[in-house]
């Protein structure tokens, strides 16, 4: 195996990851792809194609450095394990140092750094840990999923309304496809990436109001969108069906909108990829055809 063309994708059977590594086989099948997984077997479609898989739980340490041999590049995909991320991702952070990785790139969310959004602690706390083990590492901060809507857009063309806690904020989102280019993109470039940070996001923003007019528009029923209260917010998307826990999520992303914390212009990801990301009416109407 020529280690230092070799890439790894953790999570590599999860949403992202299974974008990521079929974008990459399609696009360089001459590159080595490792896939790492807490559970190979659901990734029997991947191998077919002609990537290794390897159990990775970032639960069970000795998993790790094992799975790392040979490998020249990694992509760190944060889990989803929320409140568990800085201790898991600092146990593959200095798994990949004692592999002899070369570089890492992280998949963090978008101003890191400066953003108020509750959860980007987490990924402050990782990209902290990558400057202090000091393995190569490239930022690839993540806005909002156009995915993360869909179910919402298709509740609210039942329901006629659209609640958010939103205001007035404006959201750059994209489609994972998006960004799973981004990152191809980013592990295969030439240039070293070590070093770099990019903002990565739609290039149209908009609000739920725009939200809620395309909804109207696409599927031919009222719908409005309502700002409540946080906590009005929460409850009313507890009684679409969603679990507290998540409901608070979504209500802290949908507040951190209304203070400026999922928009960007630089359109960063429209440069790196090479076209202009997904628009929010494509999400639309790929959620009203019964998709996600």
């Amino acid at each position: 195996m020529t280690v230092d063309r070799t890439i790894a994708i953790t999570g590599v059977t999860g949403e992202l990851g299974r974008i990521v590594a079929r974008l990459l086989r399609e696009r360089h099948p001459d590159v080595p792809i490792i896939g790492l997984a807490r559970d190979p077997a659901k990734g029997e479609s991947l191998a077919l194609s002609g990537i290794e898989l390897r159990p990775f739980d970032y639960d069970r340490p000795e998993t790790l450095r094992p799975a790392l041999d040979g490998v020249g590049k990694l992509l760190l995909i944060s889990g989803n394990a929320v409140g568990e991320r800085e201790r898991q991702h600092r146990a593959v952070i200095e798994a990949a140092r004692d592999a002899g990785v070369g570089l890492i790139a992280y998949t963090s969310v978008l101003r890191a750094s400066e953003t108020s959004l509750p959860i980007a602690a987490e990924h402050k706390a990782t990209e902290a840990i990558l400057r202090e083990v000091g393995l190569p590492s490239v930022l690839l901060r993540h806005g909002w999923y156009l995915e993360n809507y869909a179910f919402r857009v298709q509740a609210a063309t039942k329901s006629g309304t659209l609640p958010t806690c939103a205001g007035d904020g404006r959201i750059s989102a994209a489609a994972r496809k998006d960004y799973a280019e981004a990152a191809v993109a980013i592990l295969t470039a030439t240039d070293d990436q070590a070093g770099k940070v990019y903002e990565l996001a739609g290039s149209d923003s908009f609000t739920f109001a725009d939200m809620a007019a395309e909804a109207e528009r696409q599927s031919g029923r009222s719908v409005t969108a309502v700002d409540l209260p946080k906590r009005e917010f929460e409850a009313a998307i507890v009684e679409i069906g969603l679990p507290p826990f998540v409901a608070g999520l979504i209500a802290k992303s949908d507040y951190g909108a209304r203070d400026g914390g999922l928009f960007d212009e630089s359109r960063t990801l429209e440069r790196v990829i090479g076209h202009e990301p997904t628009p929010l009416k494509e999400m639309i109407r790929t959620a009203l055809a019964g998709g996600s």
